[in-house]
């Protein structure tokens, strides 16, 4: 959020859709996980390591009209416009077919440990820009 790299799309002043990028180090997770900033949220050298696609959610009443490929195209060109040359993500299981339909391919399958104990199946996943 404080990147400025986070947005959100509004339909007719209903907050309808968000989703952003990062050019630091942390792939995903919020600010509340992380114990060291300075270190784990470095900024990271754009020729050499992906941006990071961020959360991207779209309210149930406004899938299929296009808002997260909208929210997608605005992130990775301004990405491309910062200097990076790649896209990476963690993407949950619902998400996934929307990042293959954009080009992403799957680098690995994760499942990611929450603190109460769930585990979410995620897949990392990488575009080339």
């Amino acid at each position: 959020m404080d990147d400025g790299t986070y947005f959100v799309i509004e339909v007719n002043g209903v907050r309808a859709a968000c989703g952003g990028w990062s050019g630091r180090q942390t792939l995903f997770g919020g600010d509340q996980h992380k114990t060291d900033t300075q270190s784990v949220d470095a900024p990271v050298d754009p020729a050499t390591v992906p941006a990071r696609i961020r959360a991207f959610f779209v309210h149930p009443d406004f899938a299929r009209r296009g808002l997260a490929r909208m929210m997608y195209e605005y992130c990775a060109a301004e990405a491309r416009a910062a200097g990076f040359r790649a896209l990476e993500l963690m993407g949950t299981l619902p998400g996934v077919p929307l990042y293959r339909t954009l080009g992403f391919e799957t680098m690995e399958k994760v499942d990611v440990l929450l603190p109460d104990g769930v585990v979410i199946p995620c897949e990392r996943m990488r575009l080339e820009l």
